[in-house]
């Protein structure tokens, strides 16, 4: 009986058992369905959120488009306005007035330095736009400032019916030394063409002084292949290496036109047509003159023909006839001018125009010419006591100078530094450190 009762109860046992254990697999078994309807119903709410998200990137780059094919962009104001010191930062300088000389940048090295014939030449008398930049950067570095030469002198009356010139005291910004630039033969020659240099001045799109020319891959207009836009450039980003707005003095000859505009006459005569072309050039550089002019830049004679003023056959009537023929190509274009820089820095009657003052000399000085520019070693300059004239040297920063001339320009730039490694040939240089 015991025995029947127990396996009854046992029975009982596992029954309830069993039932427990299917009991709870349903409630499993519903669990899993509801965690997955949990989950599916969140990856659903996320794809919607994404979707919504995305939706509202697309209207918000539909807008942003739309705003900028119909909004004109804001105009840059390229108004020349020249920094402006406070007086009390102003102090007196009477010291020497460094004078440094360029010519026309190399802007493609490539085919400034192919192994022809004008290689060593382009070499010796220019530098590279990398360069020139970097010389900028050094000078603005070690606390020079742009002055116009124009005002560094002034003709003063020193007794009676005599008049001599008479270096000012400058008004310049504490810390700073004055520098002048000029550039010699800014006129594009057509010699150069195709030689790795820029072909002329032009305007371009916003009225900014450019330079336009043909490289490797075709023409080009461009603010940074040139030297004239490039110190634009940099003034604009350092208006305080600038002072009263100064830039530098554009040295000009006339025989093949300036700035790359024909704008000269043939001395054999010029047909209709030519004189047409002539006229026709002389209008479309009449805006980079006008451009140049109210942005710091001003202009210097350096002779219509280049010539070598110092070669015995130019007599005094050979210096007149070249300047007629500058003043009609060039200075009616450009306005007087007091500043005559002599080509290659041949100086004129027999070389000495410190110690002497030949007919040449006076001719010139009688056209009105004041400041006589030659090149040396040094930025030497002195008035002379005989007549109304200054002389002065300019230092030339060019190939022949970088390879060899180090230490002498090292309280302007540092040629160890500056020097185009890449793309110069390999003809030596003189890098050595100063003597102790």
């Amino acid at each position: 009986m015991r025995t029947r009762q127990r396996g009854v109860a046992l029975t009982l046992i596992i029954c309830l058992t069993l039932s427990l254990f299917l009991t709870s697999c349903k409630r499993s078994e519903d669990s899993w369905k509801w965690l997955n309807a949990q989950k599916e119903e969140q990856r659903r709410q996320e794809e919607q959120a994404a979707l919504e998200e995305k939706k509202k990137r697309d209207e918000e780059l539909d807008r942003w488009e739309e705003e900028l094919n119909t909004t004109e962009p804001e105009p840059v104001d390229y108004t020349y306005r020249p920094y402006v010191w406070p007086e009390e930062e102003l102090t007196d300088y009477n010291g020497v007035v460094e004078h440094l000389m360029f010519h026309m940048v190399i802007a493609f090295p490539e085919l400034a330095f192919d192994g022809d014939g004008y290689e060593k030449t382009y070499d010796s008398l220019t530098v590279t736009v990398n360069e020139f930049k970097r010389i900028l950067q050094q000078l603005y570095d070690n606390d020079y400032i742009l002055v116009n030469l124009n005002t560094v002198w002034t003709e003063r009356n020193v007794g009676r019916n005599q008049r001599r010139m008479v270096k000012n005291t400058l008004r310049l910004p504490k810390g700073k030394k004055p520098l002048v630039i000029s550039i010699d033969d800014p006129c594009y020659y057509e010699s150069y063409f195709g030689q790795g240099f820029m072909e002329k001045l032009v305007l371009d799109e916003e009225g900014q002084i450019a330079a336009y020319g043909h490289g490797p891959g075709g023409q080009i207009v461009s603010r940074d292949l040139d030297a004239i836009p490039i110190l634009d450039a940099f003034v604009r980003e350092h208006p305080d290496f600038s002072y009263n707005g100064a830039k530098a003095c554009l040295s000009l000859t006339g025989y093949e036109g300036i700035f790359g505009y024909r704008t000269n006459t043939i001395t054999t005569g010029m047909t209709e047509e030519q004189e047409a072309f002539r006229a026709s050039e002389i209008e479309a550089v009449k805006p980079i003159i006008a451009r140049l002019t109210e942005t710091g830049w001003y202009f210097g004679c350096h002779t219509w023909g280049h010539i070598n003023l110092s070669n015995k056959k130019y007599d005094v009537d050979a210096i007149k006839r070249d300047l007629n023929r500058w003043y009609q190509d060039v200075g009616d274009l450009v306005g007087n001018t007091v500043i005559y820089l002599y080509p290659n820095g041949a100086k004129p009657d027999g070389g000495d125009d410190w110690h002497k003052t030949g007919d040449m000399f006076k001719y010139l000085q009688s056209e009105g010419f004041r400041i006589f520019c030659s090149m040396g070693t040094e930025s030497f300059a002195t008035e002379k006591t005989d007549i109304s004239a200054v002389i002065c040297d300019r230092l030339h920063a060019d190939g022949v100078t970088l390879r060899n001339s180090r230490q002498r320009y090292l309280h302007l730039f540092d040629a160890k530094e500056v020097f185009d490694y890449d793309v110069r040939p390999d003809y030596g240089y003189d890098f050595s450190d100063p003597e102790e």
